[in-house]
């Protein structure tokens, strides 16, 4: 099939109504859409509880270990005494 003849074909099923949907099938897909919805925001809410629990986790570690400050050195001993 090429050219015109695919043309027509394609314009005579575009023509045509769409087949009847089954009723039963609008219930099932409402019923899975509000189950999709429903998941995605409990992960939502899951993944920022988790960021949040990370957050305070690095900043509690952050203030207790002090990675900034430059440990003491222990290579020569304290002058004291001169």
């Amino acid at each position: 099939m090429r050219g015109p003849d695919r043309e027509a074909v394609v314009r005579r099923m575009l023509g045509q109504a769409p087949p009847p949907v089954p009723p039963e099938l609008y219930a099932d897909a409402v019923r899975r859409g509000g189950r999709m919805l429903r998941r995605r925001t409990r992960v939502r809410r899951l993944m920022w509880l988790l960021l949040c629990a990370a957050s305070v986790a690095f900043v509690v570690w952050a203030l207790t270990a002090r990675p900034w400050v430059e440990p003491p050195s222990d290579t020569t001993p304290p002058l004291t005494g001169w």
